[in-house]
């Protein structure tokens, strides 16, 4: 029996294990800088599964080791989720990790506890074949990325030194294998007026007024920008509008947009603020890139500034091509090659530090931050031995 089928195999005798996983992990509300409990649950699952090792780092991320392998590869799946959002749009409890006609649901399912619990069997899978030289594979548990894409890699890499040779998001790619996405910034611009009284607007300066220039300014700008490859054109919107004055009877001498900006191939921060800057000229527009820094649930305090590159690896890249020989190996066809629409950890794994990442996760995109999050239980076992037999293939292991 072939290396892909004995795998196949085992991710299907562990079909179960995996959903339960899941729908445990599932359980547990684990929003950004909440995720103590799951993440411990997480470790317990890899140490039940054999791992070599699991720990919990300063920042709180769960990491997971199988082998000694000189070169690494780090497959990574964030734990922590959105928000349920309106309950009256959910058709089942968001929290019940229920296991019913081919699915598990809930929140995090697709975005991204699945792929922690496909993982979790890939390392069961590889413990099982007697993999241990050739390849270190982390697992890693991540924290805070729907607070700040990345900021758990910017710690894993600066602080715990763990710089891969390879990594694997398993952000949802409805079981295609993706090579990028677009980049995006968040964005502060201030204005300063001068406070008036009400009765006698003329003898201030209204803020108000020139933040409304500027959205009219941004509207336009977001219809003209460029960019049409593989990634797609770029987009800006404004996200928040706020405003202050002395009192509801004067001129607004403050207003403040926030601007949530998607990045083209080829656009950076330094080029969109000059367009910015361009755009709003005369305005008195004061643009800054916000820098976040918060509380983890470790008690650390990190933080980065809100700017995630946009990355992409090339279709003929060796290591995409590995995926798609392992794609074919296990399944017998060929994948689609895609991108993401949203953003990933992969600002910083590849779009800062240049490591070779490829997408692959279980589940469509399309449910992410949406209500009814469900994961088929197929994709669960596919992706489980994806992970499994690319880590094979890279160590140089063959059963």
């Amino acid at each position: 029996m072939s290396l892909a089928k004995k795998i196949l195999k085992l991710a299907e005798k562990y079909r179960d294990y995996t959903a339960e996983n899941l729908s445990n992990l599932v359980k547990i509300r684990s929003l950004s800088k909440q995720e103590k409990d799951v993440n411990l649950k997480l470790k317990w699952q890899m140490q039940k599964a054999g791992f070599d090792e699991a720990r919990i780092d300063g920042l709180g991320n769960t990491i997971g080791r199988i082998g000694n392998g000189g070169k690494i590869l780090a497959i990574d799946a964030h734990i922590d989720t959105v928000a349920v959002g309106n309950p009256a749009n959910w058709n089942f409890d968001p929290f019940s990790g229920e296991i019913r006609e081919g699915f598990v649901h809930g929140r995090g399912t697709v975005d991204q506890k699945g792929g922690a619990a496909s993982f979790v069997t890939a390392g069961r899978i590889l413990k099982e074949l007697g993999f241990k030289d050739g390849l270190t594979v982390y697992f890693t548990g991540t924290v805070m990325e729907e607070d700040c894409d990345g900021l758990c890699w910017k710690y894993l890499i600066e602080e715990e030194k763990i710089r891969p040779d390879y990594a694997i998001s398993t952000e949802p790619t409805n079981m295609n294998v993706y090579r990028g996405q677009r980049g995006r910034m968040e964005l502060e611009i201030y204005f300063r007026g001068v406070s008036a009284h009400g009765s006698a607007p003329e003898r201030g300066k209204n803020a108000i007024y020139l933040a409304s220039k500027a959205c009219l300014e941004i509207e336009k700008l977001n219809n003209n920008l460029k960019g049409g490859d593989f990634l797609g054109k770029g987009s800006v919107t404004v996200s928040e509008f706020v405003s202050g004055s002395p009192s509801l009877c004067a001129v607004a001498d403050f207003a403040k947009i926030h601007l949530d900006r998607r990045l083209a191939w080829g656009e950076n921060k330094d080029s969109v603020i000059a367009e910015l800057r361009k755009a709003l000229e005369g305005l008195g527009a004061e643009i800054v890139v916000p820098y976040y820094e918060e509380t983890a649930y470790t008690g650390l305090v990190y933080g980065m500034e809100k700017y995630y590159p946009t990355w992409k690896i090339e279709e003929n890249h060796p290591y995409i091509q590995k995926g798609v020989e392992v794609y074919r190996d296990l399944f017998h066809s060929d994948p689609l090659i895609d991108k993401w629409t949203f953003s990933t950890n992969g600002v910083v794994i590849n779009g800062v530090y240049g490591i070779p990442l490829l997408g692959f996760g279980p589940g469509n995109e399309e449910l992410a931050h949406a209500p009814n999050e469900k994961v088929p239980i197929d994709d669960l076992v596919k992706a489980s031995a994806f992970y499994a037999l690319i880590a094979c293939k890279l160590a140089g292991f063959e059963g």
